[in-house]
């Protein structure tokens, strides 16, 4: 069988969606809302990474546990973010690590989709929990990143 690249993928893409969350979040401090809920999103995929660690202990993969955090240049980020703050290019900025996003969850959506069809055709029923576990998460993550372009583009794209 073929779950362990299933999980593989889905580690994969869970910890590059919270490394990008917590990078939106740092970048874009003036944007409260967007600063906190990209970090408590990001939490939820980092518990969503361990989760997928451990169940893969039992399919004989050494998946990592942590979620790396934004990188040594998270307070430069945070520094020009606030230096930028009032200029209307960080608006375009914004939009595009949204999409970033948008299209990032996305793609942890399908995986969690993958992980749960395999799971129940080879009736592996801890992944098929963990699927129906996990998978509504990513999908309120992908609600919120729509959501946010819905109500920031217009007022970004013209002004």
């Amino acid at each position: 069988m073929k779950l362990g690249l299933v999980l593989r993928e889905l580690h994969r893409a869970e910890t590059a969606l919270a490394r990008d969350l917590l990078k939106t979040s740092d970048r874009h401090r003036a944007e409260h809302e967007v600063h906190h809920v990209a970090r408590d999103l990001a939490a939820w995929s980092a518990a969503h990474v361990r989760d997928v660690a451990r169940a893969g202990r039992a399919h004989d993969l050494d998946l990592g546990d942590d979620v790396p955090g934004p990188g040594p240049l998270a307070p430069l980020r945070t520094a020009l973010a606030e230096l930028s703050g009032r200029r209307p290019e960080p608006g375009l900025v914004l939009l595009a690590d949204l999409r970033r996003l948008h299209r990032r969850a996305a793609g942890v959506s399908l995986d969690w989709e993958l992980l749960a069809q395999s799971a129940q055709a080879a009736k592996a029923g801890e992944l098929l929990e963990l699927a129906t576990r996990c998978h509504p998460q990513t999908l309120r993550q992908l609600k919120w990143t729509n959501a946010m372009l819905k109500v920031l583009s217009p007022q970004i794209l013209t002004s």
